[in-house]
């Protein structure tokens, strides 16, 4: 059987890492924020980190982007170390990554490659894999000739991380064959899409509102989302929760709940993967159909993790995505997550402790796995939600009892007359159904 590294990784023991950071001009704050993000990226892989290697300059070397003398340096450390792998924190063209494994005779993988890697692992609908096979393929599209040298400290090439799912299949494809698969994921792509918006459309039309989690990778969107699902979903609550992990990019897949909370009016929320600095920008094109599920939201909660020292990073990059998909004017509730744990840290040392839950105006300071935080959150988004509403008359006539049976699974209705003309309705309506029922309006 072949020893490839990727088995190696599943089946016998963690594959060791050497990391390189290549600091130009920034800040040694931002650039160590940076460098301990890619060691996260890492651990998301499974990979243990053998080594660290920084390096100053003021442009990358053209050749190796770290220089000849940093290589060497690297190069003496592989043995030392038992390092497997090296890991740039900086996507690398084609040309540099030849380079650097030439010299180093060892697999070089860049900030993209890991991205790719861990969302390879992590996509289990068809959608999701479907999306990350088309990415992995126009990332290797450029690099394939390289892939097919066969490096004497791995073993051969095709067991290679960096060519890890659909790389594993087409490492040998020619660039016609790889093109071509690339024009059917479009194909199969563009059907899910489609299939995508008609799922859309049925809610858009239901008049239900939509809320959506937005927010950095591992900031607690998922546990929110159980935690909502528990407290006011359906009997079968337990089969649709999400998988909950403490690590970057446990989970890529777009999911879409409803939830009913008594007394409060329903709605659906809906989840997607997480945002990271220097998320590729081809796995945003690649996700951009359930990366824009976003954009059709009435509000977004922005989950932030509170307990992060770079919360306020995380709410820039955040912000950034949500432009870049075209969702930067949609309303927004910045949910502070993981308030209690500063809330702890205050009662130990003395200070004023800050009350959790606490929300004011478009912000909350919850913990997601408390039940009275959930209560704040969803009287917050109730009260976001009927911001626009008004509190109008409708009488309906008896052959609309669709209308009626519509307002009243939104919790919308106040009041019921029965009269012989039709159904009086006392019932608070948006925009958009003020100018549906305009002709009801009594």
């Amino acid at each position: 059987m072949k020893n490839t590294i990727y088995e190696n990784i599943e089946t016998i023991a963690p594959i060791r890492a050497l990391l390189v950071g290549l600091n130009i001009g920034t800040d040694d704050a931002e650039f160590e924020r940076s460098m301990d993000e890619l060691k996260e990226l890492v651990k998301a892989l499974d990979l243990e980190v053998g080594l660290t290697v920084t390096q100053s300059l003021d442009t990358p070397d053209r050749s190796t982007y770290i220089g000849s003398g940093k290589v060497e340096e690297i190069r003496a450390s592989l043995d030392m170390f038992d390092i497997s792998i090296v890991i740039f924190n900086d996507s690398l063209s084609p040309m540099q990554v030849r380079n650097l494994e030439k010299a180093l005779d060892t697999e070089v993988l860049d900030r993209t490659g890991l991205i790719l890697q861990i969302f390879a692992r992590r996509a289990h609908t068809r959608e999701s894999r479907l999306q990350v096979e088309y990415a992995q393929l126009q990332y290797m599209l450029p690099r394939l000739a390289h892939m097919r040298t066969s490096l004497s400290r791995q073993g051969g090439g095709s067991g290679r991380l960096s060519n890890k799912g659909s790389g594993e299949k087409q490492l040998e494809l020619d660039r016609r064959r790889i093109e071509h698969r690339m024009a059917e994921l479009r194909r199969e792509l563009e059907q899910v899409e489609r299939e995508r918006g008609t799922q859309r459309s049925r809610r858009l039309s239901s008049g239900i509102g939509r809320v959506s989690l937005v927010g950095y990778t591992n900031a607690g969107k998922s546990t929110i989302m159980n935690s909502l699902l528990k407290l006011y979903g359906s009997d079968d609550s337990e089969n649709k929760m999400v998988l909950e992990k403490d690590m970057l990019f446990a989970t890529l897949d777009t999911t879409v709940r409803k939830i009913t909370p008594p007394g409060s009016r329903p709605f659906v929320i809906s989840d997607t993967v997480g945002f990271i600095s220097n998320l590729p920008h081809t796995l945003v094109k690649a996700f951009r159909s359930t990366l824009e599920e976003a954009k059709y939201a009435d509000i977004l909660l922005e989950v932030i993790d509170f307990s992060d020292p770079e919360y306020r990073h995380h709410m820039e990059v955040t912000k950034e995505t949500l432009v870049e998909i075209g969702a930067g004017d949609i309303p927004v509730i910045y949910v502070f997550n993981k308030s209690d744990l500063l809330q702890k840290e205050q009662m130990e040392s003395g200070q004023l402790v800050m009350e959790v839950p606490r929300s004011l105006d478009d912000r909350i300071y919850i913990c997601a796995k408390a039940d009275d935080s959930m209560d704040a959150l969803v009287e917050l988004i109730e009260k976001s939600l009927s911001g626009g509403e008004t509190v109008e008359k409708l009488l309906l006539p008896y052959s609309q009892g669709a209308i009626y049976s519509s307002l009243g699974d939104k919790k919308a209705i106040i009041s019921t007359e029965y009269l012989p003309e039709g159904i009086l309705v006392e019932a608070r309506l948006s925009k958009a159904e003020l100018a549906k029922y305009e002709e009801y309006l009594n």
